[in-house]
C-alpha cells in the first residue's frame, strides 16, 4: 500500500506590509509578503479575554501583477503549501526559514480597502487575485503568470456575508 501525506495551508489574516516583488537572475518573479493571523482566548484563571497574532512570511511565484494589490491592511486568503529552506548566517551558523509557497491568493476586502464598498473600507464582494490552478492551464516559460481578477461573475456570488463565517 502506498503511502499518503499532505501539505496544505490556508490563511485568512491582513497583511503586515505592501507586497514587494523580485525576480531571479534568470527573470522569474517572486512576490512575498508577511500575513497576519490572530487568535482570542478566555483565560481560565483570569477570566480576561487574550489575543496572540502569528505572523507567516508568503511567497508567490511567477504573480508581480499582483503586488499593487496587496498593500499593508487588506484582509487576504492564501492556500498553498509549507516550504523550510536552510541557509548560514554571516557567522556561519546554519538557519532555518520556513514560509507558505502560494498557489491561490485572494483578496477579501477589509481594513485599507479603497473602492466604494461599505462603511469602514470593507468589500462586499471578494475579489480573486490570482487563479486557481484548476481553473485555466498555465502557460508554460517565463511568462507564464496566473491572471488577475476575472472578468465575469466572482465564484463567491452565493450571498455569503462575514456573519456566516466561522470564526
Amino acid at each position: 500500500m502506498a503511502s499518503r501525506s499532505v501539505n496544505k495551508v490556508i490563511l485568512v489574516g491582513h497583511l503586515g506590509k505592501d507586497a514587494e516583488t523580485k525576480f531571479t537572475p534568470s527573470g522569474v518573479s517572486v512576490t512575498r509578503f508577511s500575513v497576519a493571523t490572530s487568535r482570542r482566548w478566555k483565560d481560565q484563571q483570569s477570566g480576561e479575554w487574550k489575543e496572540e497574532t502569528e505572523w507567516t512570511n508568503v511567497s508567490q511565484w511567477r504573480a508581480e501583477n499582483f503586488a499593487p494589490y496587496l498593500t499593508k491592511g487588506k484582509q487576504v486568503y492564501v492556500e498553498g503549501r509549507l516550504q523550510t529552506r536552510s541557509y548560514e548566517d554571516k557567522d556561519g551558523q546554519k538557519k532555518y526559514s520556513t514560509e507558505v509557497v502560494a498557489d491561490d491568493v485572494i483578496l477579501l476586502g477589509g481594513r485599507g480597502e479603497g473602492g466604494g464598498g461599505a462603511e469602514g473600507g470593507y468589500s462586499q464582494e471578494p475579489r480573486m487575485v490570482s487563479q486557481p490552478r484548476s481553473a485555466a492551464p498555465r502557460p508554460s516559460g517565463m511568462g507564464g503568470g496566473a491572471a488577475s481578477s476575472p472578468s465575469g461573475g466572482s465564484p463567491f456570488d452565493a450571498g455569503i456575508n462575514d456573519d456566516d463565517v466561522p470564526f
